[in-house]
């Protein structure tokens, strides 16, 4: 498991942890090859692992009356499910499910308790990643009651360029392949909605989109489009 450890010292969460740490945690990682559209696990499942993706992509999403609204997308090197490493006995908030097919590494909170009982660093910094992101379901929370339909989506584009952004010659690419459905998920509401505001960013030349990948080629002009 040698072969995980340049992984985990670019994950947030690892970084404060030394070689010999890296070495000692390795092993306890299990590697898992999922294929696209598997349920990982199922909102009101125990939870009682951490995942961290090494290649792939996992969307975690929650249902309201069979609707589905899509809470975050992870992809390589990017982990989720650190809850079940704070407190024994919670259950899933959401659904994860593969968007692609991954290769995971799963850590139980079994097996990780004794690091985190010696590593003072390690524990701040599981708090810090868990603050930073109920930080952003605040936020989320904050677009879809105050924003407009055509603002959310424009912000939820802005939020993944910068969670997934790529820099291209034509401007900043979002490397993940998302259908005009999946961004409907994400903001609250209806395809038609997401695919009548995409074009025309298009049509002013703020953003292209060639199979599902979409390049905002201006960003700060896109951000002045949030009224």
């Amino acid at each position: 498991m040698k072969t995980i450890v340049p992984l985990l010292q670019n994950v947030p969460l690892f970084q404060e942890l030394s070689q010999t740490d890296l070495l000692g945690i390795a092993p306890l990682f299990v590697e898992k090859k999922v294929k696209k559209g598997s349920i990982l696990f199922l909102e009101g499942d125990a939870g009682e692992e951490l995942f961290l993706i090494k290649s792939g992509v996992v969307k975690i999403y929650r249902l309201d009356e069979a609707k589905e609204i899509i809470l975050a997308l992870f992809r390589d090197g990017d982990f989720f499910g650190e809850m079940s490493l704070i407190n024994a006995g919670l259950t899933r908030s959401a659904t994860a499910e593969t968007l692609e097919a991954c290769t995971l590494y799963a850590l139980k909170r079994s097996s990780f308790v004794q690091y985190m009982e010696k590593s003072p660093r390690l524990c701040l910094k599981l708090l810090e990643t868990t603050m930073g992101r109920l930080r952003l379901a605040n936020d989320q929370i904050y677009d879809l009651t105050f924003l407009g339909v055509r603002s959310r989506i424009i912000k939820t584009i802005i939020r993944l360029s910068e969670q997934h952004g790529i820099p291209t010659p034509d401007g900043l690419l979002i490397d993940v392949k998302l259908t005009h459905q999946q961004l409907a998920n994400m903001v609250g509401t209806v395809r038609e909605s997401v695919t009548k505001v995409l074009q025309e960013l298009q049509d002013d030349a703020l953003i292209k989109i060639d199979k599902k990948l979409i390049t905002l080629r201006n960003v700060e002009a896109i951000k002045a489009e949030i009224r």
